[in-house]
């Protein structure tokens, strides 16, 4: 089978998520056009503009299956390409603009003043065949997104279109193609923590920074490894987190932790070097640097929210308030608890339902129903 899968905005997780379903499926026939992570407003609306003017080859190649991504504008893309409407369409959803927290520099995801953005991917799903999530909370919050959203506009939706968002699957990203045994720690006199996620604003830097004060004022031996992918611009917090970090390592007679982006070997390496890999998220998905560390073998300390509930157990989540010095509170005192109890104590879980084989059969029978449904 041909697939033609379009990635709208092409940013790191979106492209691992499509790279990744390939690699799982390679029975198939694979056409991916993906247009770079830049220009968010933009991106979002010209992208039909761009691939219905310029990619004639590509889309004029029979297809047996299209795949969007949420962000792109299919609507139009159909009316500009009439015959991708006659294929087969699913809608992936890796996150969606409705829940992402507002953007204090005011550009970018998060904003609140440009609706496009928003209404965008609702259009396409009620283009789409199928609709494919990556976590029940992305879906549960979109819905509930888009109620809130209809419900300030002039007009009603219709009850059918709720009935078709509401037939939506969950299907995440695999995170590896096959589970493998993760390497045992050694025992040692302090935790090995991470934190991995990219250093914008929505990751929660001020309450990483809030943890970093309480930790280093608390004497607890731990050491921090901040490592993400990073950009031009990144919160301030982090110029300050790096000097605690320095601190620390020198309060305990350790070499400092990793601070910066790595490369994916030494990411791999760290993984399997480190004992528990924290989150401050306000918004996430599914998770995937979380689950990574996981799958290597790290404990989990997260938000009790977001989609961290679907996975990880009670004792992996920290409560969390507009508070930030009770929510830094909760996650020092959870990695007291933790240190005094010792390595073996800590809380691991399986990432087996998220890797390869599980999500690849998944695909595969949603791939089944939709050629049946619309031949």
């Amino acid at each position: 089978m041909r697939i033609l899968l379009l990635s709208a905005y092409d940013a790191n997780s979106h492209r691992l998520w499509r790279e990744r379903l390939a690699a799982l499926l390679p029975e198939h026939d694979w056409c991916q056009l993906a247009l770079p992570a830049r220009h968010f407003d933009w991106r979002i609306r010209s992208n039909s503009l761009h691939w219905g003017l310029s990619e004639d080859e590509a889309l004029a190649r029979p297809a047996d299956l299209l795949i969007a991504t949420s962000m792109v504008d299919l609507a139009a893309l159909r009316g500009l390409r009439p015959q991708l409407a006659q294929l087969p369409t699913l809608l992936y959803f890796h996150e969606n603009q409705l829940f992402y927290p507002a953007n204090k520099s005011g550009d970018g995801p998060g904003r609140r003043d440009n609706i496009e953005p928003l209404l965008i991917p609702i259009y396409s799903a009620l283009c789409a065949d199928a609709i494919v999530f990556n976590s029940d909370f992305n879906r549960q919050s979109f819905l509930k997104g888009a109620r809130e959203l209809f419900a300030r506009l002039p007009d009603d939706l219709p009850a059918s279109a709720w009935q078709k968002l509401e037939t939506a699957r969950v299907i995440a990203v695999p995170v590896a193609a096959k589970a493998e045994p993760a390497a045992p720690r050694p025992a040692r006199p302090h935790l090995e923590l991470l934190w991995n996620h990219r250093w914008e604003y929505d990751k929660g830097p001020e309450l990483l920074l809030a943890v970093c004060e309480q930790l280093a004022a608390s004497d607890l031996p731990v050491r921090l490894h901040i490592c993400g992918q990073q950009f031009r611009q990144q919160p301030s917090e982090f110029s300050r987190i790096d000097v605690l970090c320095q601190q620390m390592a020198r309060a305990q007679n350790l070499d400092r932790g990793c601070f910066g982006f790595l490369p994916t070997e030494q990411y791999q390496t760290l993984l399997q070097q480190c004992d528990v890999a924290l989150s401050t998220a306000w918004h996430e998905f599914q998770g995937l640097g979380i689950q990574e560390a996981c799958l290597a073998g790290c404990a989990a300390l997260v938000p009790d929210d977001l989609a961290y509930r679907e996975y990880l157990p009670p004792d992996c989540r920290y409560g969390r308030s507009q508070d930030l010095q009770a929510s830094a509170r909760a996650v020092v005192e959870r990695l007291a608890q933790w240190l005094q109890a010792g390595h073996k104590a800590l809380p691991r879980v399986s990432m087996d339902q998220y890797c390869g084989p599980t999500i690849a059969a998944k695909y595969r029978q949603c791939f089944e129903e939709l050629l049946q449904a619309k031949p």
